[in-house]
């Protein structure tokens, strides 16, 4: 016979005076906590933001006036998203930040094992030297700091630079597997030619061995603009557009054809005036950068975010967009979609 069921009031006394018998053990129930450590689908803490350029830039000299890059090592405003306040977060698993270099300064070599990409949105006239091999940074270059690799960046030009920084830092937390290390000297000796590193792997040729040398992030550190603008206007021409991407390529790393970072993706989008793009999600987060054009993302939840030259865009992990072009844009983007994939993650929906 089954003894007399308690009363709901008893039941819950006596479970919470066995929880708290439980809480010196270090032990917790898991039927408490479920719903929240295996949800029904993902839940981003991270909002969906617009950094517009004309709010950030004045924000920017402004922090030139009041601290060196001596005094700062990097001078960067963080993107920081406001479902994450205090974080350093520009989604729940990127980070973001924009950083100005100004005539004649140099941000001291340092190296860490974050991997970090620059894009460079603004001036003319900064370099930065990536483990002995200087390149230019001019407006939509991408350029990659593969991780634990010596880089410093400087200025010989006549006016303010900025560029976005987009780094893997959450990530690396989260695994408690972050080291960094100053350079002895304030710049590091440069060992190389300039162009050197694209001549050897990204002119369509190959050095022989290769593929024996081959490492997990791109050998071509910087990928020119113009270069892979081109690439898209060809492709515009053919008439082939994606309904829910547009026309999007990814930057890849030329020695076997994977992304160009093994933990960030990359791509370069086009989006024709007056395509309007079907809703599309992934589990992976992404940001988006206005080069060219004016666009609306338009978020399925409800609400659409502007993003014009310099904009930046925070679209968290498995929220349903579109795009509506009013002109012919092209938008940079990060992710971290190469982790998604290599750990079988990665799930998309299409509308």
């Amino acid at each position: 016979m089954n003894a007399p069921s308690k009363p709901d009031s008893v039941r819950q006394s006596l479970r919470e005076q066995y929880y708290d018998a439980l809480r010196p053990l270090n032990l917790a129930p898991l039927w408490s906590v479920l719903q929240g450590l295996v949800p029904a689908e993902p839940v981003p803490a991270a909002k969906p933001w617009c950094w517009r350029w004309q709010d950030v830039y004045p924000q920017l000299l402004r922090s030139g006036e009041l601290i060196t890059t001596e005094e700062a090592e990097r001078r960067v405003l963080v993107l920081e998203n406001p479902g994450l306040p205090g974080r350093s977060q520009v989604t729940d698993t990127l980070y973001g930040g924009l950083q100005l270099i100004l005539p004649g300064e140099v941000a001291p070599a340092h190296r860490h094992t974050q991997s970090a990409l620059r894009f460079v949105l603004h001036g003319d006239g900064a370099y930065t030297a990536v483990d002995g091999e200087k390149t230019r940074m001019r407006r939509g270059d991408f350029i990659i700091t593969p991780h634990w690799t010596w880089h410093d960046h400087g200025h010989q030009g006549d006016e303010p630079v900025v560029w976005l920084d987009g780094l893997d830092v959450p990530l690396v937390g989260f695994l408690r597997a972050g080291f960094r290390e100053n350079h002895e000297a304030r710049a590091q000796v440069l060992q190389r030619t300039e162009g050197e590193a694209t001549a050897r792997f990204g002119s369509g040729m190959l050095p022989l061995d290769a593929d024996r040398k081959a490492g997990m992030t791109s050998p071509v550190f910087s990928y020119p603009y113009e270069r892979s603008r081109d690439a898209l206007q060809v492709l515009a021409r053919g008439g082939e557009v994606d309904p829910h991407l547009g026309i999007c390529l990814k930057y890849v790393n030329p020695v076997n054809g994977d992304w160009a970072m093994p933990t960030l993706g990359t791509t370069l989008r086009h989006f024709p005036r007056g395509l309007h793009t079907r809703a599309y999600r992934s589990t992976d987060s992404l940001v988006l950068v206005g080069m060219e054009g004016r666009a609306e993302i338009v978020l399925q939840q409800g609400g659409t975010l502007s993003i014009g030259a310099n904009d930046i865009v925070a679209i968290p992990g498995w929220t349903a967009w579109s795009v509506n072009a009013h002109e012919d844009t092209v938008l940079f983007g990060y992710s971290d979609r190469p982790v998604h994939e290599k750990l079988g993650l990665l799930r998309e929906q299409r509308s």
